[in-house]
């Protein structure tokens, strides 16, 4: 499915492809770096009962759950989906993908902060109608690759010490880089996003929204038809509970809409528990998440149902020295 941060979550039955490959590769490596630059990190900077330089590790992965939060971490999410409808015969066709999304807040001046985090969907496979029937139920072939890149840049306050909420707003991009016309639109697109968040001692609550209009288009379509408009969103709202031990309980699913979809296709609107835990693999301080949504609300025609997603979450050490300005 197109996502938002609209996420893709596409189906497979195949082993390890070679865009499965290519994702374990690249998190592996970042994941070594990252090891890397935080044991030279760790030597000169928190003693080691507080678990990280961010604090302890409930800490850390409180702030892990804070869209707006300075932690640098390379999140990276496994999806498992099961999708039908109208199209499908109301038969689940599965999915897997996985979503890379590099968490870089740059501090600009010692009051302002340019929070980014670039959405990069590798998809395993997908199921994609391929044509319709006469009972009306359609043909279904899978699909992977690469699907389109998504940029938020949100400029956002420091907070003071003990402040509550923080919040962050400013555009949003998305771009055509699919490897296949079923996994992205020939679109080049635009649009606002804002970001709030409310802390406690035990909760954090947070609500992340982009909204995407296409500005310029790159070629055809197979019909030799310009490629239509496209207006569609997502909407992600976060809440966890801090519990003892460094673990979470909560929720965070993203909820998409799209402007161009025929009626009863526009929506889609998961809910379901996440359980998260932060640790250390060695020196290495690893966020893991598991969750398991419904959509109480699905694209009629075809749609994604149920999810299973694991994220795993490796923190690295900050790119940036001290303020730009």
């Amino acid at each position: 499915m197109k996502r938002h941060i609209e996420k893709a979550r596409w189906g497979s039955k195949a082993m390890l492809s070679g865009w499965q490959r290519l994702a374990l590769s690249l998190v592996v490596l970042l994941a070594l770096v990252s090891s890397e630059a935080l044991a030279e990190e760790t030597k000169t900077t928190a003693p080691t009962d507080s678990g990280t330089k961010h604090g302890s590790l409930s800490e850390l992965g409180a702030k892990l759950s804070d869209p707006t939060s300075d932690v640098w971490a390379l999140f990276t999410e496994f999806d498992m989906t099961f999708n039908r409808g109208d199209l499908s015969d109301d038969d689940y066709k599965t999915g897997t993908d996985m979503i890379f999304q590099p968490i870089m807040p740059f501090h600009l001046t010692k009051d302002l902060k340019l929070l980014t985090r670039p959405t990069v969907p590798i998809i395993f496979s997908t199921p994609v109608p391929t044509g319709l029937k006469p009972d009306g139920t359609a043909k279904f072939d899978y699909k992977g690759g690469l699907g389109d890149i998504s940029l938020p840049l949100m400029f956002s306050p420091v907070p003071k010490p003990g402040q509550s909420f923080s919040f962050g707003f400013g555009a949003t991009f998305q771009f055509p880089t699919h490897t296949s016309t079923e996994l992205g639109s020939k679109t080049w697109e635009a649009g606002p996003a804002a970001v709030v968040t409310h802390k406690t001692k035990k909760t954090i609550t947070a609500l992340f929204g982009q909204y995407w209009w296409s500005y310029s288009e790159y070629g055809n379509n197979a019909a030799g038809e310009d490629t239509p408009s496209t207006s569609h969103g997502s909407i992600l709202p976060v809440f966890f509970y801090n519990l003892p031990d460094a673990w979470q309980i909560g929720l965070s699913p993203t909820i998409t809409y799209n402007d161009k979809a025929t009626s009863g296709n526009k929506w889609n609107v998961p809910i379901g528990p996440t359980v998260a835990k932060m640790t250390k693999i060695g020196k290495l301080p690893v966020k893991f998440q598991l969750g398991i949504e419904y959509a109480v609300v699905r694209q009629d025609d075809f749609g994604p149902e149920w999810l299973i997603k694991l994220n795993i979450i490796p923190v690295i050490k900050s790119l940036q020295k001290k303020p730009f300005f």
